[in-house]
């Protein structure tokens, strides 16, 4: 019988370094009771045997040697979690430039000022989040790195206060598009680059300067934030009283029921404004109004333009406009839950629910045994998965997700 501990794979090392045949000469590490010559074989026959209950069980030989902390291997497609896994993932050249780019926005936006540490001040930290931006047909198109400051960190009264900030319904998007659709409207999507950077700060908040990012005349300094930044509390929030502000000089109006749907109309142009934290819907019948528009919000923030809506917040869109029909769809999202929870070769049906089926809590389960067997299965996690599909395109599994949902607290095998 092989054990094996502490094993390091050196995939990324290949892979960075674009070139294999390296010998690696592995070291056996054998774990030994004291007092026990494992060669013979009636020794090794007493291992593998159940241990005998004794008083004081015999500790094991630990090796001397440096023990190197294991390294992640990441899958395709996979973002690294840290600034060291960037480094040796084969596109640490991309997330390198992502990095720079993302350092250029916040000089730009004059997020922080280098200052001296103040006495008695406990100042944040900070780290490198990395995501890989997918098209509508599942391809990574952008490779995006933010700088994310340890909010967790922050003291309530002190660092912040509020930190409530909307964001449009889903529903109040589809009730846009439909509009849209009807009238044969314009749909144009933009998205606002490092939304968070605009936020202006109320409260002083103090940062370490970025990993493998300080500034080498001022090593012994830290960055005095001046605008917000991803990861603080109030972040959020700040950048949507910064986008209300600035959307209502406009001349827009704030729909009174829903925070993040704005309206503007001049004679028979009208134009509809859906805000999603940092995403971007233009809808309107006047396509000099939308320009206009549009420069303003360039003018105002740094944004990029994508054209024609297809793909926003995970949905697909399909139009068709000599029929004046909308289509949406979340097929790469459904495609990517069901190969999360191993579900991609299950056999497809017709209605969410299978006729004739009655869940009760007399199906939870009652073994001590049953129930550590089923806490093991992700069954909340499944659910609100599935709850993200039923909100956007797929009202349909509505009866089957209320049912399910019943039982998280001490779901069943049945459920």
């Amino acid at each position: 019988m092989f054990v094996t501990r502490n094993v390091v794979f050196l995939e990324k090392e290949f892979l960075k370094g674009e070139k294999s045949g390296r010998i690696v000469k592995l070291e056996e590490v054998r774990d030994e009771p004291i007092g026990l010559d494992s060669t013979s074989d009636a020794n090794v026959a007493e291992q593998v045997d159940p241990p005998i209950a004794k008083e004081a069980q015999p500790q094991p030989r630990r090796s001397a040697r440096l023990r190197q902390a294991r390294e992640l291997l990441l899958l395709d497609n996979d973002e690294p979690a840290t600034y060291a896994e960037a480094m040796v993932d084969p596109d640490s050249v991309k997330w390198q430039e992502a990095m720079e780019s993302e350092i250029e926005s916040m000089k730009e936006n004059q997020v922080w000022n280098l200052i001296d540490p103040p006495d008695g001040v406990k100042t944040i930290e900070c780290k490198w989040i990395y995501k890989k931006k997918k098209d509508m047909d599942g391809n990574v198109h952008i490779h995006k790195a933010q700088l994310v400051a340890k909010g967790f960190r922050q003291v309530q009264g002190v660092d912040y206060d509020e930190t409530f900030s909307p964001v449009a319904m889903l529903k109040s998007v589809r009730i846009i598009l439909a509009i849209a659709a009807h009238f044969d409207y314009e749909i144009w999507q933009m998205d606002v680059k490092t939304a968070f950077l605009n936020g202006n700060l109320t409260e002083d908040v103090d940062m370490m300067q970025p990993e493998c990012f300080v500034d080498p005349t001022n090593a012994g300094k830290i960055c005095k934030l001046r605008k917000s930044i991803y990861g603080l509390k109030q972040a959020s929030r700040s950048w949507n009283i910064r986008f209300d502000e600035v959307v209502k000089g406009f001349g827009f109006i704030k729909n009174e029921e829903e925070a993040c749907v704005y309206k503007k109309a001049s004679g028979s142009s009208v134009a509809f404004l859906i805000l999603y934290v940092d995403d971007i819907l233009l809808i309107g019948n006047d396509i000099p109004m939308l320009d206009s528009i549009k420069t303003s919000l360039k003018n105002s923030f740094s944004m990029k333009d994508l054209g024609e809506a297809a793909y926003i917040l995970g949905i697909k869109i399909y139009r068709d406009r000599s029929k004046r029909l909308i289509g949406l769809s979340q097929d790469i999202y459904i495609d990517k839950v069901l190969k999360r929870f191993s579900m991609e070769e299950a056999k497809k049906g017709f209605l969410p629910m299978s006729h004739g089926i009655h869940l009760s809590k007399t199906q939870c389960p009652r073994m001590a045994d049953e129930r550590e067997c089923m806490s093991k299965v992700p069954y909340a996690s499944a659910i609100g998965s599935i709850m993200y599909a039923m909100i956007s395109t797929c009202p349909d599994v509505s009866y089957a997700l209320s049912v399910t949902s019943r039982y998280q607290s001490d779901p069943g095998e049945s459920h």
